[in-house]
């Protein structure tokens, strides 16, 4: 049976919650809503860091010396986001390198759309402007989410992410109107981004685990589905203006509900990808293991060096 205090502690809880009052580090909070927001913050940290890799293969492949300084300077953003989203998380309890060595074992998830290969130039435009327009759609609300720390650290990360989606939309537009050659590289690149990309949002509203409890703790305030319908709404036009096709036969627009519907997601490749059997799964995964050890020299080094500081000073 729960502990009286327990109970009113959850109903004292609760009613912040509904008054948008914002929980802080040391506030009360249920367990389980600290294991939710590990759980989320962590995952959408991985999923920054894991997603330098796909455009960080193509830094030294820009086309120009402006296209790579802008890449290098997105790429180099990401990494940020994830420093902001792992200190979040450790104001939770989380331990850093815990949770990253849970990702290297494929206990802990990252982004699924991380796990599709980067083919030719004009990925790095539908990265920008679809994943990273999908990303800002589920983001945006998650600047009101109701922990403190994570909706704070939201704020920078949708503002830098902005920048993103219009350098990728620009990508996309200068091919589009490019020649036929390009037009084309462009709508092969949009042909295989676009399902994933609407897959970012996660499983109908009917088949999440996680979002009833998390719409309830504000700490979603906007369902898959709708945000995925937002997405979709604001996405076809701006397809249509630089003359890309939509490649989904089912698209039409819905008078009634001011939306267009779209055809069925592939459940099963999203399921897969997210088990762990995508196309880059093992190459993702592979390059951040590699990377942690490469860098493990660094990081013996400058505890090192603040161990000695720490030492001289206290003597």
């Amino acid at each position: 049976m729960k502990d009286i205090n327990i109970e009113e502690k959850e109903r004292e809880f609760q009613a912040k919650i509904d008054a948008d009052i914002k929980i802080e580090p040391n506030d009360w909070m249920p367990a389980e809503y600290r294991k939710t927001l590990i759980r989320q913050i962590s995952q959408h940290a991985h999923s920054e860091v894991v997603g330098m890799l796909p455009e960080g293969n193509w830094i030294t492949r820009a086309p120009n010396l402006r296209r790579k300084a802008v890449l290098l300077a997105k790429v180099q953003d990401e990494a940020g986001h994830g420093l902001y989203l792992y200190s979040a998380a450790e104001t939770l309890g989380s331990d850093r390198e815990a949770s990253i060595d849970d990702m290297h074992a494929g206990i802990a998830k990252y982004s699924s759309i991380f796990n599709y290969p980067t083919l030719s130039w004009a990925d790095m435009g539908m990265i920008g402007w679809l994943v990273d327009g999908a990303a800002i759609s589920n983001q945006v609300p998650l600047c009101r989410c109701s922990y403190g720390p994570y909706a704070r650290a939201m704020v920078r990360v949708c503002k830098e992410e902005s920048f993103h989606q219009r350098q990728g939309y620009e990508i996309a537009t200068t091919l589009a109107n490019g020649t036929p050659e390009q037009k084309a590289m462009a709508q092969e690149s949009f042909n295989r981004w676009w399902w994933p990309a609407l897959m970012m949002f996660g499983p109908t509203d009917a088949a999440s685990k996680h979002s009833a409890l998390s719409m309830k703790w504000k700490i979603k305030r906007v369902s898959n589905d709708e945000l995925r319908q937002q997405f979709v709404n604001v996405t076809v036009p701006q397809a249509e203006l630089i003359g890309l096709t939509i490649p989904d036969p089912d698209l039409n627009w819905n008078e009634e509900k001011q939306g267009y519907d779209f055809g069925t997601i592939n459940w099963e490749e999203f399921n897969q990808v997210v088990q762990g059997n995508g196309p880059c799964n093992k190459e993702r995964l592979d390059a951040r293991r590699q990377a942690k050890e490469n860098g493990m020299w660094v990081r013996e080094a400058a505890l090192a060096h603040a161990e000695k500081r720490k030492a001289k000073m206290a003597s």
